[in-house]
Parts: C-alpha cells; structure tokens; sequence
C-alpha cells in the first residue's frame, strides 16, 4: 500500500503532502515568498507550532514574525534564551532572572540572588551584560531545539517547586486542566503562556541593555530583522516600579498570590486598601494642582478602557473638596462637521487623527475663557454629524477649571496658543501590577481589551467578536495619538486595579465563549479564554460605585 497522503491548501494553491510530515518542513518550502521568518501556523483555524504535524486534509497558514502572534512567539522563545543564558552563567551561585515590565520594545529585567532570608536583587554590571549577552548569542548559534512536553499538573507543580520557580507552583495549584505544556531548551525546564519556535536558530534579533538596576532585553519592532531602539520612558518606568510597590505592600505580585487571596476569603480588605489608596492618590494630585495656584486647564488623555471618565470625576471631587470649581469638558465637542472630516487609506472617517477636531476654534474660545470672557460652546451632535450651539454658555472665574478628556489632551498641537503655566497635563492608563509569574509578564493592553470588551457588550450592544476585529485599528491609533506624548504629562496615573480581572472575568467568559470557530478572531478569544483561566473569579458586590471597575462592569454612581 502507498504513503497517507492528505492535500492541504496553502496561499491559493492545493499541495499534497505524507500524512505526518512537519509544519517546519512545509514552513522551509514557502520561506523564500515571505520577507520575514515563519515561526507559527494556522491550521484548520487552529494555531500550531511548527514541530506539530499534519493529520489530515485541510487549510494552512502561516505566520512570521511580522504578525502580532508571530511576534509574541519570537518575545517568548529569546526570554526562554535570555533565562537559559542566565542559568548557564550564574545558576550554580544561586542567581535567576525576573522578566518585570514590558516597556516600549523590550522587558525590564532584574537578576536575583538566593539568600537565606530569601531572594535579593542584585545590580547588574556591564561585565555581566557583555557575559549574558556573549552566552545568548552562542546559544543561538548551536540552533538548539526548544522541546514541549505535556506533564500531569500535579507533576509540574511539584517540578517547579523542587526548581525554586514558586510563582509558577502556586500558579497551576489553581489550574484545572489535569495536563500542562512545558519547554524545555538544553534540560533548562520552564512554562510559558503560549506558544514557541522551534529552536534558538531563530532567535537573532535581539540585544541587552543596562537599565536603572537591571537591563532591557529588546526585540525587533515593525523591522523584524533589526532590533527597536530603546527610549527610556522615565515617566511610565517609575509608575510601573510604584505600582510593583502597592502590590509588594498587598502581598500580591502574580496571578497565584492573588488566587491565594480570593480562596482564603481576604479580598474585602485587599479592595478597601486599593481603593483607599487610589483616592489618596488623586487627592495627592488635586492638591498639587491647587498648589500650583495658575492652572486653567487640566489636560486628561490615555488609551481606549484606561479609566478616563471615571477618573475625570473623582479628580473633579476631589479639586471641589479642595475649593476649586471643576467643569468636565470633552473634547468629542469640537470635532468638525462629518463631511470636513478627513478620511483614512479604508476610505473610513478618521475620528481619531489631530485634524478631526476644529482646532483653531478650540484654540479661540479657550484663549477668551483665558481672558475672563464669556464664551458659548459647541456641542457635538453624533447623530447628523455637525455642531450645534444650545446657549451653553461659560466662563471662568477665579476657582473655575476645565478638566479636558480626549485622545489628543497631550498634545502641544492641540493647545498651541495656550501659555504652558496654564495647563495641567495627566496621562492615565491601566498598568498591571499583576505578573503571570516570574517569567511571564502579564500584557496590559490584554487587560484594557478585556474591560472594553466587557463594557461595549454592555453600554453599546457590541459582541466580543466585533471589538476583538477593530481592536488592532485602535492600537495603531493610540501609537499614534497618545504614546508618544505620554512621557510630556506632569503626573502618570495608573488607572489598573490587581484583582479587576477576577472580577472581569465572570463578565468577558461567556461573551468570548459566544464567538464562533469558523470566524477570524476566534483564536484571539481562545487566547484570551485561556489566560483569563489563570483566575479564579471573584464575585462584583464588594466593589465600591465610584471604583474605575464599575465603569466597565456597570453600577457606577457617576454618568459614564
């Protein structure tokens, strides 16, 4: 008898192949036709590794390192490079890696020390970068295969505690799958959420730089065959080393600690503390702003789901309670007409670039509110698309300030004419404090998807699947609009509560379970399914009707 043989079409054309052969295999086949490296494949709507086999007659797809998913497998697999070399050079001492904070293109790192009280951080030398750095790069070059294997859970949680790996012990205490996936390069062992390339071959682009006390491990950005320059963000870095710090003080640093927590009944007072936090901090931020005595306009911008409405009230209580008059002001109102709006390379409205709103006209009436005149205000009217006057009439007096919310409230372009003394500029969003474990850390814009998710079911009928599909769309948006600017901002507000995606995930399950197989963003919802099952859920009653959670979840006391 002939070989199985199955047909698989691949970019338009129908191929024959032996039933078993490798995805790696077929991947070298097609490599020329693609500028950037296969690293994952899409087959029959499901992603697969390349070391996987095919099995029968289908669709296949392939993903490089140019694709998001693409991207992520090629950030996983150097990290698993990085703690290897880590191991090979200083293990026997006792001294392993922890991957803290993703930070523009790369993740901080800090090297640890075991000592007998525990775990130190150690500062990292120049020499051990140019060793760490030298060893990754041999590595890379013995091309080394980066082998799964699938355990009992039981086993990898008593593996992972005789390797010292705690955070990854009390992690899968609470996972109920019965089987788990590791990797494992060289007998180093480790998990990783998510999926791999096949061997360190692949693993070129990459560098090592010194950074406050540890360094930064960088990746390629949009060039995936030159590695992204790094732009220290001093603003961003010091509100993630803050929140570590609540999170430190909570005795809540990855997702098993806070597991722990919610099993043994203690979240009442972990949602008190926060909150209890949260509003010295902005209370500590509206009084600097009365200390400043001269500020007219306070300038709020963030990405999509960081908070900003919610946010924007309870500062305005805070500066009443401080004497000042606060007046919310979006920026939504001085959008021009419709038909002057520009359009994007879809031939859609661009709502979200500079020259969609009037920025000349908002330029005027806040330069006459300046100079103590009365001013009326447009309204935006999104049902026919123009602006409307409705004797909406201001202005300000001594205690009165604008609290200014709007994508482009960071951007000097938009209030060209204004004196800087007059502006308070705030730049707010959801920074996790959270870690998966101490290898994986836990992507922020996952969690502000997720709140989007759960509040555009809710307040405007939009399934999952439709927010998974313009969710790109908004990303760019925001690396357009808001990112660059955010280190310009006077304070950084992180707007991430530790134990919201307990609670958001009783809410995002069933709406992520309702998106089909066959549609194009069920592997996001997958993904997202499976990272929510880290969790264990935590009921909503307990959370306060001013918190930044409601405005998602619902209940909140403020109109959002």
């Amino acid at each position: 008898m002939g070989e199985n043989m199955v047909t698989l079409s691949i970019c338009g054309e129908e191929r024959s192949y032996p039933c078993g052969t490798s995805f790696l295999k077929i991947a070298e086949e097609y490599q020329e036709r693609y500028p950037d490296d296969i690293v994952l494949v899409v087959y029959n709507n499901r992603l697969r590794e390349l070391g996987k086999t095919v099995q029968c007659d289908g669709t296949l797809e392939f993903l490089t390192t140019a694709d998001k998913t693409g991207k992520k497998a090629y950030r996983r697999s150097t990290t698993l490079l990085m703690q290897k070399a880590v191991f090979n050079l200083w293990g026997k001492n006792g001294v392993t890696v922890r991957v803290m904070h993703s930070i523009g293109q790369g993740y901080y790192c800090e090297l640890m020390q075991k000592t007998d009280g525990g775990v130190e951080r150690i500062a990292v030398t120049e020499e051990q970068l140019a060793e760490l750095k030298s060893e990754m790069y041999r590595i890379v070059l013995l091309d080394l295969e980066i082998e799964k294997r699938n355990m009992n859970t039981d086993d990898a949680i008593a593996l992972f505690r005789e390797l010292g790996m705690t955070d990854k012990e009390k992690l899968f205490r609470y996972r109920r799958n019965s089987r788990v996936n590791i990797y494992v390069l060289d007998h180093y062992k480790d998990y990783f959420y998510g999926f791999m390339v096949p061997s360190t071959g692949y693993l070129r682009y990459y560098d090592v730089i010194g950074y406050e006390d540890g360094f930064m491990l960088m990746f390629p950005d949009k060039d995936t065959r030159q590695v992204a320059t790094f732009e220290p963000s001093v603003k961003l870095f010091q509100t993630l080393k803050h929140s570590r710090e609540w999170g430190r003080m909570l005795e809540i640093g990855t997702i098993g600690a806070l597991n722990d927590v919610i099993a043994e009944g203690r979240m009442q007072e972990v949602i008190l503390t926060q909150e209890a936090l949260f509003e010295e901090k902005i209370g500590n931020l509206a009084q600097s702003i009365v200390q400043s005595g001269d500020k007219k306009f306070i300038m709020i911008a963030g990405p999509s789901s960081s908070g900003k409405t919610t946010f924007s009230h309870r500062l305005a209580i805070q500066l009443s309670a401080k004497g000042l008059k606060p007046h919310p002001f979006p920026l939504d109102d001085y959008y021009v007409n419709r038909d002057l709006c520009p359009k994007d390379e879809n031939g859609e409205y661009d709502l979200e670039c500079l020259e969609a709103l009037d920025v000349e006209l908002f330029n005027h009436d806040m330069n006459e509110l300046l100079a103590g005149r009365r001013v009326n205000l447009p309204t935006f009217n999104f049902k026919t698309g123009k602006r409307e006057y409705k004797d909406r009439y201001m202005q300000l007096g001594k205690e009165d300030v604008l609290v200014i919310e709007g994508i482009h409230g960071l951007n000097d372009k938009l209030s060209y004419s204004l004196p800087t003394e007059s502006k308070f500029r705030i730049y707010i969003s959801a920074l996790t404090q959270l870690n998966i474990d101490e290898h994986n850390c836990l992507p922020t814009t996952d969690g502000r998807m997720i709140r989007r998710i759960v509040r555009d079911a809710r307040t405007r009928g939009t399934c999952a699947k439709d927010t998974i599909a313009m969710w790109d769309s908004v990303r760019r948006g925001e690396e357009r609009y808001i990112f660059p600017f955010q280190e310009g901002a006077d304070v950084m507000f992180n707007s991430a509560l530790i134990y919201e995606l307990a609670v958001l995930k009783m809410y995002a399950e069933p709406l992520l379970f309702a998106i089909d197989k066959e549609c194009t963003e069920y592997l996001e919802a997958k993904r997202l399914l499976k990272f929510l099952d880290y969790f264990l859920p935590m009921p909503s009653e307990s959370i306060g009707q001013n918190s930044i959670l409601r405005e998602f979840i619902g209940g909140s006391c403020f109109h959002v």
